[in-house]
């Protein structure tokens, strides 16, 4: 590989990266309002189905990321951009906390009530956010490399949806448990929202599909790769 080539892909991979903070982050913290997005009105354990956090929208794009960077760049650099959003979500936790305690001028457009009531319960989503995404994602990087390895690097739909769906099983859950525990979402509507997340996360894994391929063929294509390949050790 080139010099040339070598900036390019580290200059993607700062993209990419940039991208899935700023989805991880955004996705906690506007995850308090939900919304209804099925044309039918279908109720499924006493909620309406697909009734669903807006934090669910930019949340697959961190998934579809993971699997670009996994397929191009490796298990090491996959691993190290979910680590980066941890830490981004732990200095995002402290930046509100600090911002809950410092007080409101009289004529400040948001006051301390209105900003509580919005972001009071953004550390605890963090929190929550943060346990049930480090498990999805290094659980998603791990099944997604277990089935590149297992195929030969064929079959990219496979490991694609096949990680995806375990890893936002896995955080839907996770997520949902904790949420509830800390009494942000009532136990009564643990079931609804389960059910309605983890399909929503399906549908969108599906279809992302064709953008994975269409993505890893430009890679490909543009640094010179086999079906299989990562671009091999570009820091250097």
């Amino acid at each position: 590989m080139t010099t040339q080539q070598k900036l390019q892909a580290n200059l993607i991979y700062l993209i990419l990266t940039s991208l899935f903070v700023a989805s991880l982050i955004t996705s906690n913290l506007i995850f308090q309002k939900f919304f209804y997005w099925y044309p039918f009105d279908i109720t499924i354990f006493d909620t309406r189905l697909f009734e669903i956090s807006v934090g669910l929208l930019p949340y697959p794009i961190t998934f579809l990321i993971t699997d670009i960077i996994s397929e191009i760049y490796g298990k090491t650099k996959a691993n190290q951009m979910v680590v980066a959003g941890v830490f981004a979500s732990i200095f995002s936790l402290a930046i509100i906390y600090v911002s809950q305690h410092a007080p409101s001028t009289q004529w400040s457009k948001v006051n301390d009530a209105t900003f509580t009531h919005v972001f009071g319960a953004a550390p605890i989503a963090v929190f929550a956010s943060m346990l049930a995404y480090l498990a999805a994602q290094f659980i998603d990087i791990r099944i997604y490399h277990f089935w590149k390895s297992y195929t030969k690097g064929k079959h990219l739909w496979l490991r694609n949806n096949f990680s995806t769906f375990s890893s936002q099983l896995i955080d839907t859950l996770t997520v949902l448990v904790l949420l509830c525990s800390f009494n942000i979402i009532e136990w009564n509507k643990f079931l609804g929202l389960f059910v309605s997340g983890v399909l929503f996360k399906v549908i969108i894994a599906i279809l992302d599909t064709p953008l994975l391929y269409i993505t890893v063929y430009l890679f490909r294509k543009k640094f010179n790769l086999k079906p299989g390949e990562e671009i091999p050790n570009f820091d250097n």
